[in-house]
């Protein structure tokens, strides 16, 4: 089945396995309401998640349980206007000039008046939350309410890459469908399917540490060649050719300074993996725990590039410790 479904709907082969677990288990009427889509970003969990839902949803499955794609429900879920579907994500601020960083109990309230109707197509009502775990304490409150009163027919997904951050009461609550990084030979082949270069693949490939979707991601874009121009910095800091203050001001001048200390936490993890000097491994490490707190500061309203500066004159300093 498996086949069919990558090839109906463009999945990667582990979108497709988990796809087919999940469908039979739905089926058989084996999963409760509450369901958790965890794993790593850019793994596919919510288009996984919207297919369920259209499966479930549609008035006509076609042969082996597809949505057939042409009934009123069908159209009306491709439309984004069916009544017993919400795909909730951020909204707007209270003023409109941009999307919340949080899902408020608002949300949660509407869900759960929604949840409380009978179905206006009579089938079921599916409702996506992602990411999850962006709700914040009161709308997880409100959240674990409608958790704790099922309603046959009202099946409530969560879609979440860092499912630690969500209440315990709330994971406890949901099934868990776990998205894993496939093999290493899948992840290629899928690359290649999308066109990339073999050798870029496999750069791409070693920098993102077998994640396929954030490979594509950075071949797609700048972010291979981004992480080519971090690991030269680097290098030109410890050799002395490069100006800590200059380098900060190029790493911040435009949005992908939190990329770029991303890169560079895991070009030193890397450099780590392959020494036997533990005084040189405790180095790095430090430094490379210092760069995630750098990173976590770009949030806030700390002057990026003093941080970014004071963060790569620790680099330099420990490289000439050598």
């Amino acid at each position: 089945m498996s086949a069919g479904i990558e090839a109906r709907n463009g999945f990667a082969p582990w979108q497709a396995r988990v796809c087919d677990r999940v469908a039979a288990a739905l089926d058989a009427g084996r999963l409760g309401h509450g369901l958790l889509f965890c794993g790593p970003a850019l793994l596919g969990k919510h288009d996984v998640a919207a297919y369920l839902a259209r499966r479930v949803l549609c008035m006509s499955r076609a042969a082996g349980g597809e949505p057939c794609g042409q009934c009123r429900s069908c159209q009306l879920i491709a439309a984004g206007s069916h009544p017993d579907f919400r795909d909730i994500s951020f909204i707007p601020n209270r003023d409109g000039t941009r999307l919340r960083t949080e899902i408020v109990i608002e949300q949660m309230r509407e869900l759960s008046a929604q949840m409380a109707l009978t179905p206006q197509y009579g089938i079921a009502q599916v409702a996506i939350i992602d990411p999850a775990d962006a709700i914040n304490t009161a709308a997880a409150n409100a959240l674990l309410k409608t958790l704790e009163e099922p309603v046959p027919g009202r099946y409530l997904w969560l879609v979440s890459a860092q499912p630690g951050r969500l209440p315990a009461t709330i994971r406890s609550r949901c099934q868990h469908v776990e998205f894993r990084l496939p093999p290493h030979d899948e992840a290629e082949t899928w690359l290649q399917a999308r066109g990339h270069d073999a050798d870029d693949i496999a750069e791409a490939l070693e920098a993102a540490r077998g994640h396929p979707g954030l490979a594509h991601e950075w071949l797609e874009g700048e972010g291979l060649e981004l992480r080519r121009q971090v690991a030269g910095d680097l290098e030109g800091l410890a050799a002395g050719r490069a100006s800590p203050v200059e380098v900060a001001r190029q790493w911040t001048a435009d949005e992908d300074v939190v990329l770029r200390l991303r890169h560079a936490a895991d070009i030193v993890v890397m450099e780590a993996s392959h020494l036997t000097d533990p005084a040189r491994t405790r180095s790095l490490a430090e430094w490379f725990d210092k760069a995630n707190r750098t990173r976590d500061l770009m949030r806030t309203t700390v002057r990026a590039d003093l941080a970014v500066v004071e963060l790569l004159m620790a680099w330099r300093a420990a490289q000439r410790g050598r």
